[in-house]
């Protein structure tokens, strides 16, 4: 059994899994709450990451065109000194790849990008995000829980999606919103020591004639 068959069997119904990126397709279909693409980054570059003091972990809010994806992280890496390199430029491809596929997926040329670095837990409560769609990719630290609660609160079953493997999930906004009651949250890393540093995509279909904005933090 492949993993993705073994995540598949274990997971939450209504969550699709993908072992290529053109089977994230599945995350249109009727009834499909969430679709994870089952992969990991080079073992380099996540040894990279693990390894890098936090405070060099690019952070930051943007909004933007998807083509601007690889410049805006390049001036992100710039203002926290992450170190110039392979690993560096293994992050801003992998980043940028990720925000194409999500974008040709949902037809939307600008994103709201947001880069977090966190040593505590950020959204500890299950929840459903007020956009219409979100991907969510854990490059470092544990990654999002999720489950089914049908009537809200805490769900009977708690999943975690594996570092480095994108969740592109429905939000309360989208045009088919999910009825499984799939929920999902930050998991919970106080005392633990451990540092998570999540990318997360929100498509964004209306510029109008403002700049791209930046929020660094």
């Amino acid at each position: 059994m492949n993993l993705t068959q073994q995540y598949a069997d274990e997971a939450a119904v209504g969550v699709a899994f993908a072992e290529k990126p053109e089977n994230l397709q599945d995350f249109l279909e009727p009834g499909c709450a969430a679709a994870i693409w089952n992969r990991r980054v080079d073992s380099s570059l996540q040894a990279w990451l693990d390894n890098l003091d936090p405070k060099q972990l690019p952070s930051g809010r943007l909004v933007l065109p998807v083509e601007a994806v690889p410049s805006a992280l390049t001036e992100l890496c710039n203002l926290a000194d992450t170190p110039n390199g392979v690993g560096r430029q293994a992050l801003i491809d992998d980043v940028a790849t990720l925000a194409n596929i999500f974008a040709n997926l949902l037809g939307s040329k600008y994103l709201r990008l947001r880069l977090d670095v966190a040593s505590e837990t950020t959204c500890p409560k299950f929840h459903i995000d007020a956009v219409t769609a979100r991907l969510i990719c854990t490059y470092r630290g544990p990654g999002t829980q999720y489950g089914i609660a049908p009537n809200g609160g805490e769900p009977a079953q708690v999943f975690t999606v594996p570092t480095s493997a994108p969740i592109i999930l429905h939000g309360s906004q989208s045009p088919q919103p999910p009825t499984s009651g799939l929920l999902h949250r930050s998991p919970p890393i106080e005392g633990s020591g451990q540092t998570r540093f999540v990318v997360v995509l929100d498509p964004f279909w209306d510029m109008g004639p403002r700049p791209s904005t930046l929020e660094v933090h």
